[in-house]
């Protein structure tokens, strides 16, 4: 822990200096949070801007979350051509792209084709993972639950394979949450069985997307993030006990960084 201890000392340095900017492209009519989610975790990782892009349908829910959080949309319900055309846009303005959380029915080539065309950290997060093996991922962090990983295995066999064959970072959260990278597995130390609450894997990509947009490289990021989700986690179940939600983790956020 010593490594990211200092690496947290570097997020938690009030220096003045710009904290980036952040993309999230996700929700749906079924899951209009989120993006949100996402937004909100990156924000308080420290990041200083934060758009999310979603379809027309849900954007004023998305938008009316936080006051601090930008918000676009694309026409129509379902992420395809015209909203990847959108996407480019955002993440033109980005340092750090999330694509995934809550993207519920999306064109497979669509999403392939925004990862493939931005030149900036990805996160890829949730329904955006097993289309997005068709992308080139050396940039990417990849965040798959215990349920969406099975893509992975099958189609490379293993974790460690996916790393070595892609040059993505994967961070598997479950029980204990786990970072792969160039082949080798490592294994989370903070959290507590309150992180199973839904909402809580959005929060580890938005902590992780922010810390890429800070300029940290992927496997660092991918490894603190985990770190500062799993310790506010438990920041938060001390004070609510088994009632956590996924706000409460969000909102410990910066007490965990100082």
């Amino acid at each position: 822990m010593g490594r990211l201890q200092r690496t947290l000392s570097n997020v938690s340095d009030d220096s003045g200096a710009d904290s980036g900017r952040v993309a999230v492209v996700g929700g749906s009519i079924d899951y209009p949070n989120q993006p949100a989610l996402v937004g909100r975790a990156a924000l308080r990782t420290g990041s200083d801007h934060v758009r999310a892009l979603v379809a027309e349908p849900i954007y004023d829910v998305v938008a009316g979350h936080s006051p601090n959080l930008l918000a676009s949309y694309y026409p129509g319900e379902r992420f395809g051509s015209e909203a990847h055309e959108r996407s480019r846009e955002v993440a033109a303005w980005a340092d750090a792209l999330v694509i995934g959380p809550g993207l519920v029915d999306a064109e497979p080539g669509a999403v392939c084709e925004t990862i493939d065309a931005v030149d900036l950290p990805v996160v890829v997060d949730a329904l955006a993972i097993e289309p997005a093996l068709e992308a080139d991922l050396s940039n990417a962090v990849l965040t798959p639950s215990g349920s969406e990983d099975d893509p992975l295995e099958e189609t490379y066999g293993s974790l460690e394979a996916v790393t070595e064959e892609t040059g993505a970072v994967v961070t598997l959260t479950g029980d204990v949450d786990e970072i792969v990278a160039n082949g080798e597995r490592q294994h989370n130390e903070t959290g507590t069985s309150a992180l199973t609450v839904a909402g809580t894997g959005d929060t580890l990509a938005g902590i992780i997307a922010s810390l890429l947009g800070q300029g940290m490289d992927r496997e660092e990021a991918a490894e603190l993030g985990a770190w500062i989700l799993g310790k506010s986690g438990e920041l938060a179940t001390a004070e609510y006990g088994p009632g956590v939600v996924a706000t409460d983790v969000i909102d410990r956020i910066p007490d965990t960084i100082r």
